[in-house]
């Protein structure tokens, strides 16, 4: 899999890394995260108990690094696509200044959102990845 900055976290059940830059563009709405399960199943109720936990639990420990690294306001989870029966599901940070008609669906479309070309998806990959190797359990806290 190759995505700007690379993998932010993968393992035996789950993969997650960076929105890639839509094709004809050179920059791409800043922090939205791809999470998907290894193994091809099409939709949410396909997954084992397993691949669902794991991919929970990555869900909560990206959104907080958005929230805390990056500054996110609100992060939306989407499950988006229909092309390849492949399950995806899209973690969309809403940066402070949105204003509310972009709020959703539409944050991306937002003339003055955070956008970055490859460097700065790279950089953003990089702090995410560092705040979840920081990121502790909340359960423990």
């Amino acid at each position: 899999m190759s995505a700007p900055g690379g993998a932010i976290y993968e393992d035996d059940r789950v993969y997650a890394g960076h929105a890639g830059i839509p094709e004809g563009q050179s920059t791409a709405y800043l922090g939205t995260l791809m999470v998907e399960p290894r193994r091809h199943v099409p939709g949410l109720a396909d997954l084992t108990d397993a691949e669902a936990q794991a991919i929970g639990l990555l869900f909560a420990r990206l959104s907080r690094a958005l929230t805390n690294s990056e500054r996110a306001e609100h992060v939306y989870l989407f499950v988006l696509g229909h092309a390849v029966p492949h399950l995806h599901l899209w973690l969309v940070p809403r940066y402070p200044g949105t204003p509310r008609e972009y709020w959703g669906l539409r944050v991306d479309e937002w003339p003055d959102a955070p956008r970055g070309d490859e460097q700065e998806i790279a950089a953003l990959c990089a702090r995410i990845r560092q705040h979840l190797k920081e990121d502790t359990d909340v359960s423990s806290q």
